[in-house]
């Protein structure tokens, strides 16, 4: 079925993107940062890709799940699709945590005071 790949990236990054809506991690917290570190993350690996590509260490395959259109030789246009959504998906992963961390981090120490004053 073809353009299923495709659609399977695209349904995985809408469901990241209303993660990071609700909790304002990348996009909704500073947009233009977001979009540059995407683009910058998607033009590092579409670099490594070709790298890949052109020592024969990356090829295509065939695929029904693919759309059949090709950008350069061994690199569908699923590549930097689902190379853009690896690094938004990182992104938000490293945002999350960050949070998580900074929380935790103030936990603590609300904590420890409490013990003190006891």
């Amino acid at each position: 079925m073809p353009g299923l790949y495709l659609a399977a990236i695209l349904a995985a990054a809408a469901g990241i993107l209303l993660i990071d809506r609700r909790w304002r991690l990348a996009a909704w917290q500073s947009p233009g940062g977001t979009a540059l570190a995407v683009g910058i993350g998607t033009a590092f690996f579409l670099a490594w890709d070709a790298v890949g590509i052109a020592t024969g260490v990356f090829v295509k395959g065939d695929s029904t799940l693919l759309l059949g259109v090709d950008l350069a030789p061994h690199l569908p246009l699923e590549e930097p699709v689902f190379l853009a959504f690896l690094s938004y998906l990182a992104l938000v992963a490293w945002s999350a945590a960050m949070r998580l961390m900074a929380r935790r981090r103030t936990t603590d120490a609300a904590r420890g005071r409490s013990e003190a004053a006891r």
